[in-house]
C-alpha cells in the first residue's frame, strides 16, 4: 500500500488523546489479562459501541487536545509521513475512507457528515460509556466518532494471529467507518433485534460494514483528495487485499471462539464467520457496488 508522498494530509479529522488528554476515570479497566481480553473482543472487535457489553460512563468529556493535534500535525503533514509512521498512515487512511464516503454520498444527491477517529491508549469516556484499550476499536453511533487503540494492530498479530501490515490496518478502520454510513442512512437505528446468532441483525450489520470497507478498497486508488484533486493512495496490492482478507478471517466469530474457547457456538455470533467475513468484503471490493451490499436482502 502507497501513499503519494506530496498530497496533505488532514489531521483535524483525528482527535488525539493518547497519554491521557482526554480519557475517562484511570482507576476503571475492563476487562483483564487475554482472557478479559478474548471476552471483551468477541463482543466487540470491529463493532459498534462499548455499550453493548454494560459498560458504565457518562458521555463524551469536553478537553484540550490542541498540544496533542499540534504534535500530530507536525508529524503527519504529506503522504510521505503516511508511507513512514503508523499514526500517519491512519490519518491518511481516515482521510481517504471519508474522501470516498463524501464523493458516494454527493453522486446519490445526499450529504456525507464527516467523522472524527479519536486515538486513545487510556480508558477514555465517550457517548457510548467507559472504554479501554481492551475493548478494540469501535464506533459510537451518540458522538458519531471511531474510537481506536493503535496498539490493537500489534495484537491483531499477536493474539489473534493475523499476518497484519498496513492494509490490514486499513480495513479496520473502512469498516469502521462503515458503521458510520449505517449510522447517516439509519440502518444502526433499525437493525436492533437484540439477539445474536448467525441471521441476527447484528451479523448482518457486521458483514455490510465489511462490504462497504470493500468498496472503499475498490476505490482507494481512484478516491481524490480533496486539497489537491489527486489520489492519496497510489498504490493498492494484490498481498494487500489478501492481508486485509486474512485479517477479517482472523476476527471472524467462529476463529475467535475456536481460539477462546476450543468450540464454535453459532448461536452467539455477533459479527460473523471468518468466511462470511471474508465473503462480503471481497463483494465490495470485486462489485464497487453499493447495492450489492445489501446483508439483509
Amino acid at each position: 500500500m502507497q501513499f503519494d508522498d506530496d498530497t496533505p494530509l488532514d489531521t483535524s479529522q483525528v482527535q488525539d488523546r493518547r497519554g491521557g488528554s482526554g480519557g475517562g476515570p484511570s482507576g476503571k479497566l475492563v476487562g483483564g489479562g487475554i482472557a478479559g481480553l478474548l471476552a471483551v473482543v468477541i463482543g466487540l472487535v470491529l463493532g459498534i459501541s462499548p455499550d453493548q457489553l454494560g459498560l458504565s460512563g457518562g458521555s463524551d468529556t469536553v478537553s484540550d487536545t490542541r498540544a496533542a493535534n499540534a504534535g500530530l500535525a507536525r508529524s503527519c503533514s504529506t503522504g510521505q509521513d503516511a508511507n513512514a509512521q503508523e499514526q500517519c498512515r491512519i490519518v491518511a487512511v481516515v482521510n481517504s475512507v471519508q474522501a470516498y464516503w463524501t464523493a458516494e454520498f454527493s453522486r446519490r444527491g445526499a450529504v456525507y457528515r464527516t467523522a472524527p477517529t479519536v486515538f486513545f491508549d487510556a480508558p477514555v469516556s465517550t457517548g457510548c460509556g467507559l472504554a479501554d484499550p481492551r475493548t478494540g476499536p469501535f464506533y459510537c453511533p451518540a458522538d458519531r466518532k471511531v474510537y481506536i487503540d493503535l496498539g490493537f494492530f500489534q495484537t491483531l498479530q499477536t493474539q489473534f494471529g493475523a499476518k497484519g501490515g498496513p492494509f490490514a490496518e486499513s480495513y479496520v478502520v473502512a469498516h469502521e467507518y462503515g458503521h458510520h454510513v449505517q449510522n447517516l442512512t439509519g440502518v444502526l437505528s433499525a437493525a436492533q433485534d437484540g439477539r445474536s446468532g448467525a441471521d441476527s441483525a447484528s451479523v448482518r450489520v457486521e458483514l455490510q460494514a465489511d462490504c462497504y470497507a470493500g468498496l472503499w478498497a475498490k476505490n482507494a486508488t481512484r478516491t481524490l483528495s480533496p486539497a489537491t484533486g489527486t489520489s492519496l493512495i497510489t498504490a493498492v496490492t494484490a498481498d494487500d487485499i489478501a492481508r486485509g482478507l486474512d485479517a477479517a478471517a482472523a476476527v471472524g466469530d467462529d476463529t475467535i471462539q475456536s481460539r477462546a474457547r476450543g468450540r464454535v457456538t453459532p448461536d452467539a455470533w455477533t459479527h460473523g464467520s471468518a468466511a462470511q467475513r471474508q465473503q462480503w468484503f471481497t463483494t465490495g471490493l470485486e462489485t464497487g457496488d453499493l447495492a450489492a451490499c445489501d446483508t439483509f436482502g
